[in-house]
């Protein structure tokens, strides 16, 4: 049956919701052709954050010719190749972020194949310091942790071939095992002032073959923000509106737009069926219009991709807290786009 809003738009609380062993048992059960459409399911009695399996179109894999880390990323590689799985990671298995609860709120875990026990996707959270920068506001890089990022490690454990470590970390780029991770994740920098070290970091991190994904702001000043800290990190290299067009909104899911998510508080209805899907600026300036940036390396590898007045984080975070917003955003956008996201990275 079609999608159809089930619930008001006022999430309900924690004790009315679902519980997160409820809205987590299965996955998605959609079509790539669907996104940004209606979305079918095929469970009439499911709970509100119940899925189902999404059938997976597969995807062709092509790699950078640049290295990046150990040589096990070869072996990673072939194992993609001979058995059509997603580019592996190089793990830092070991360590388990402190911060995460201990019931990780009621977030399943799953057992990663014993034989390869370091080459599974970890969600890499940066940790950074905001001294105000030119954005002036934003909650900082701990916003939405951590059920957005245990969260999105299910789902793309379960929605896609690759192989992931159910404990997402949060490190700092100046961390040693920085190079361990090829994908990290930087939310609400409007507020983001690199130190030098950092920048040298980021920089040698990403013309190395590493992936920097960039979520969760809005307005023109939060934007000139991170614009003018990434110049430090690349002088001669500027950001580009990424084309609809690009393989990396096709990749996976073949999403005929570009998808806006708002906060869960800022998501609004009119009376006429109209969706309302952005959030205010505290500078006055439109933020009605999505817009995903990009930094490309010499062989034209996204490298940064910049997700700019919209929020992806909070539809994976959201997820169980009201059917509307997880029936019209993360359904429909946060997990596509994020999906997409993650593949381009794990196999350019």
């Amino acid at each position: 049956m079609a999608v159809q809003s089930a619930m008001p738009l006022n999430a309900p609380s924690r004790a009315e919701a679902p519980s997160p062993e409820q809205r987590l048992k299965g996955v998605l059960d959609i079509s790539s052709n669907e996104i940004g459409g209606e979305v079918t399911t095929h469970s009439e009695d499911a709970a509100p954050g119940y899925v189902k399996q999404i059938h997976q179109p597969s995807t062709p894999a092509t790699f950078s010719r640049k290295p990046f880390g150990h040589r096990r990323w070869i072996l990673a590689a072939l194992i993609l190749l001979m058995g059509g799985a997603a580019f592996a990671q190089r793990g830092f298995w070991g360590r388990r972020n402190r911060s995460l609860p201990s019931d990780r709120n009621g977030v399943p875990t799953w057992e990663v194949d014993s034989r390869f026990p370091q080459d599974s996707f970890t969600f890499a959270r940066i940790e950074y310091d905001s001294y105000g920068g030119r954005g002036r506001g934003g909650g900082g890089c701990w916003t939405d942790y951590p059920d957005s990022d245990l969260n999105f490690s299910l789902r793309l454990q379960q929605l896609t071939s690759l192989k992931v470590n159910p404990d997402p970390v949060v490190i700092r780029l100046t961390d040693e095992e920085l190079f361990d991770y090829p994908f990290i994740y930087i939310i609400e920098p409007g507020g983001l002032v690199f130190s030098d070290a950092e920048v040298k970091a980021l920089r040698k991190y990403c013309l190395n073959g590493g992936f920097l994904m960039v979520d969760d702001f809005w307005g023109d000043s939060q934007y000139e923000n991170l614009r003018s800290e990434l110049k430090r990190v690349f002088p001669d290299r500027d950001p580009f509106e990424v084309p609809l067009e690009h393989e990396i909104f096709h990749i996976v899911y073949d999403l005929k737009e570009k998808p806006q998510v708002p906060a869960i508080n800022s998501a609004r209805r009119g009376a006429d069926g109209s969706v309302g899907s952005w959030e205010w600026s505290r500078d006055g300036s439109d933020t009605s219009v999505p817009h995903y940036r990009a930094i490309t390396d010499d062989e034209d590898r996204i490298m940064v991709f910049i997700c700019h007045n919209t929020d992806l984080g909070d539809g994976w975070e959201r997820e169980g807290e009201d059917q509307w917003y997880f029936d019209e955003f993360s359904v429909k956008k946060a997990y596509p786009m994020g999906i997409n996201i993650v593949t381009y990275a794990m196999t350019h």
